[in-house]
């Protein structure tokens, strides 16, 4: 399943970001941080450790753990990682595949959280593979796609401006993407239910369910 969530982050901190993240400093090439088999096809920049990047991290990870449709999807039990990447024209991110472990903990979904509006540059694409076919994602400031890890995916060229973008990795609850899939269609059941006068029943027995369906699966 690949989501697209709203409004992540408030006017206030994506100012926050978009500031700390307008220049080159703090920023290294993403090679630095590259597997083997990425190396070669990922030219971009990357902040680098430290307390300017923590800073930023803890903003963007508050604000997608009290996420609703981020909780009800992903079914977290912590963000491995999140990283800033900045692309200047003449960077992309060929085809890859990202580590099934990070910090010695599984990695289940992917997000990129876009942090600057698509008319501040060309090109910049998330492009993800699928069995459909690939799926174009370039996302208004503030706006996140949530995606199954094991896809394999890159980023377009960017041909002019600067594409900023947090980037993160999460250790679900669930290891199961079809799985999710049904527990987050349950959590949606349950919104549209809940605003149904009489329904209280079916309401209770999809709450029941949805419950008994995490204890089986869930993986703490």
């Amino acid at each position: 399943m690949i989501l697209i969530l709203d409004s992540i982050l408030s006017d206030a901190e994506l100012k926050t970001l978009r500031d700390t993240l307008s220049t080159r400093e703090g920023f290294q090439s993403g090679k630095a941080t590259a597997g083997w088999a990425a190396k070669p096809v990922k030219n971009n920049l990357q902040t680098r450790a430290g307390a300017r990047s923590d800073g930023l991290k803890r903003i963007v990870e508050a604000a997608l753990m009290k996420h609703e449709v981020f909780k009800a999807a992903a079914q977290p039990k912590r963000i491995v990682r999140t990283v800033f990447s900045r692309y200047e024209a003449g960077m992309a991110y060929g085809t890859h595949i990202d580590d099934a472990m990070m910090a010695g903990a599984r990695t289940d979904l992917s997000f990129t959280l876009f942090l600057n509006p698509p008319e501040d540059y060309e090109g910049g694409e998330l492009v993800i593979e699928s069995p459909e076919g690939e799926a174009d994602i370039k996302l208004q400031a503030g706006q996140a796609v949530l995606y199954p890890t094991q896809r394999l995916h890159h980023v377009a060229e960017v041909t002019s401006g600067a594409r900023l973008a947090a980037v993160g990795w999460v250790r679900s609850l669930v290891r199961s993407a079809e799985q999710r899939e049904m527990l987050f269609d349950l959590s949606q059941t349950v919104q549209q239910l809940r605003n149904i006068e009489g329904a209280n029943d079916a309401l209770l027995k999809v709450l029941k369910t949805k419950a008994n369906l995490l204890r089986m699966w869930g993986d703490d």
